[in-house]
């Protein structure tokens, strides 16, 4: 079975299957701010959804991130590396890449276990 979180025409926000949540890619809720300040907000967001469907940090199994420039990726790591839970970290890659919006310095989509 396939549960769709909050679908829209062309996406959903989070998707189920087989134990494994997909969510979709989030950004900052407010993209005025500086990297740290997109980076955190953004992953609050993580936070929220993963709660939202009865996952959570700890349950992470990987996570690409996208910024817009590599000269924010010390930045954006130092409030990665607060945010994972010891012992919990996912793969993950991250990789420089253009933005749906200018303002947008980064972007991140995630899956978890549930």
């Amino acid at each position: 079975m396939i549960d769709r979180k909050e679908t829209k025409q062309r996406m959903s926000r989070a998707v189920i299957h087989n134990n494994t949540v997909y969510l979709c890619g989030q950004v900052a809720k407010d993209s005025s701010e500086d990297i740290t300040r997109q980076t955190i907000t953004m992953l609050e967001k993580v936070d929220t959804l993963l709660s939202d469907v009865g996952s959570s940090r700890e349950k992470l199994l990987s996570a690409t991130i996208y910024v817009k420039s590599m000269n924010d990726f010390q930045a954006m790591n130092a409030v990665w590396d607060a945010w994972v839970p010891e012992g919990h970290a996912p793969a993950r890659a991250c990789v420089e890449a253009s933005m749906a919006r200018e303002e947008l310095l980064v972007e991140i989509s995630v899956i978890a276990a549930l």
